[in-house]
């Protein structure tokens, strides 16, 4: 059973009581990410979201952990490029301690300047063995390839020369502006009391009242169409082929997310039977689509010895172009259907999946989505609709790639990459 209430402050609070558990999950949801940042303080949202939990007014760094370990529940947090979550779960009676913890982290961190430099070389650290993940960094670079110019292209972490530049004063200035009521979502699911709860959140939450309103919309960004490449002396060469995919929220995504998996989002999908296996070319090789309020990608991905790089791109092109030509089969349709039904409601039995469905939801799209009216989009997708998708998603005007690796040739390499996808 899902509830919402909306404080008289603009705070939301979306819950889903779940009687038969014996945990509870709670998400405050900031909608702050690396899309609301500049180049000028890029990497800020997710620096402030280290400084939250390195010390309160009324707690030290290590009080925060132990507040929630010697309960033995879980905190953490993540930024992404649209939002942060802070998130704890505990049994389901210490809701209160989790709330506590919670609100002191938001309210009253320090942002202490010594803490402040020492978690910059934290982050450095972070950044650096980011770099180290060429996996992770070539997916990085075809963001910032395929959305040049927007701020959908800049990476989450920042770079280690717009971190350094960052002071305390420009983490107050966007913590201001971007931590307020009316931007912020708290999300519960679990075994809970409801009207207890909603109280105890309207102490701790109700007198929140926001220095700074900041209202932004997004500049919509354009799909381009280049090729990127990052040298680095390793073994394999890591790739992705990107290309537009759909928004948060639109119908087109469901039939979207159903071609992904026949055509790389699984084991048996064809791009993994096709080169992999039958062909014992790559490794590692997946598809997946990327959602955002206003606009969505479909990204390839596969890691290879570089001498394969070409013919595998001609490959996934052959596939490509067959599901353009020839589409899908109503048993693959089928199958598809079925494998996304089960993934997406077996990811759904904890209480902490469940807290980050409603949290995400309501922040992003402004609603709850349930389960229910998500299967039964999904059923309702037929060939015509996958057609659609297809047709304006594998368009040769908007395909990007980036790779990372080791490479000779380059401008022998780039004109055969033009051949096969810009053609």
């Amino acid at each position: 059973m899902y509830n919402k209430v909306t404080l008289d402050n603009g705070l939301r609070i979306v819950t889903e009581h779940i009687p038969y558990v014996k945990s509870v999950s709670i998400g405050i949801w900031v909608e702050a990410g690396s899309r609301k940042e500049s180049e000028k303080n890029n990497g800020v949202s997710h620096f402030i979201e280290h400084m939250l939990f390195k010390g309160t007014m009324n707690r030290s760094a290590k009080e925060i952990a132990e507040a929630i370990d010697n309960i033995g529940g879980q905190i953490n947090a993540f930024t992404s490029k649209e939002c942060t979550c802070y998130y704890v779960k505990v049994l389901d009676n210490h809701i209160d301690i989790a709330i506590d913890v919670l609100s002191d982290m938001l309210f009253n961190s320090l942002f202490d300047k010594e803490d402040i430099i020492k978690e910059k070389s934290v982050i450095c650290e972070e950044i650096k063995m980011y770099e180290d993940s060429p996996e992770d960094l070539v997916h990085d670079l075809l963001s910032q390839t395929i959305f040049d110019g927007n701020s959908l292209s800049y990476p989450i972490l920042g770079s280690e020369e717009t971190l350094n530049k960052i002071t305390r004063d420009d983490l107050i200035d966007y913590y201001e502006a971007f931590y307020t009521p009316s931007n912020t979502v708290i999300s519960i699911a679990g075994n809970f009391d409801f009207r207890d709860t909603i109280d105890m959140i309207k102490k701790y939450f109700g007198k929140w009242t926001p220095k700074l309103d900041i209202i932004t919309k997004y500049d919509k960004p354009t799909i381009h169409h280049d090729i990127s490449k990052k040298r680095k002396d390793i073994e394999q060469l890591h790739f992705c082929l990107g290309t537009e995919g759909s928004p948060q929220g639109q119908d087109d995504l469901y039939a979207l997310l159903i071609l992904n998996n026949i055509l790389g989002g699984s084991m048996s999908s064809r791009l993994f039977q096709d080169i992999r296996e039958d062909r014992g070319l790559v490794y590692s090789i997946y598809s997946y689509p990327s959602s955002y309020k206003d606009i969505g990608i479909f990204t390839i991905y596969a890691a290879l010895n570089p001498n394969y790089f070409v013919e595998v791109i001609d490959i996934i092109m052959e596939n490509i172009n067959n599901i353009k030509q020839h589409y899908l089969s109503d048993e693959e349709i089928y199958k598809s259907k079925e494998q996304l039904k089960g993934n997406y409601l077996l990811g759904l039995e904890s209480t902490s999946s469940r807290m980050t469905s409603i949290g995400k939801s309501e922040l992003l799209l402004g609603k709850i989505v349930s389960p229910q009216e998500i299967v039964s989009k999904i059923d309702s997708v037929r060939l015509k609709d996958i057609v659609n998708v297809v047709d304006r998603i594998f368009d040769n005007n908007k395909f990007n790639i980036a790779y990372v690796g080791k490479f000779n040739n380059e401008k022998e390499l780039d004109i055969e990459l033009k051949r096969l996808l810009f053609k």
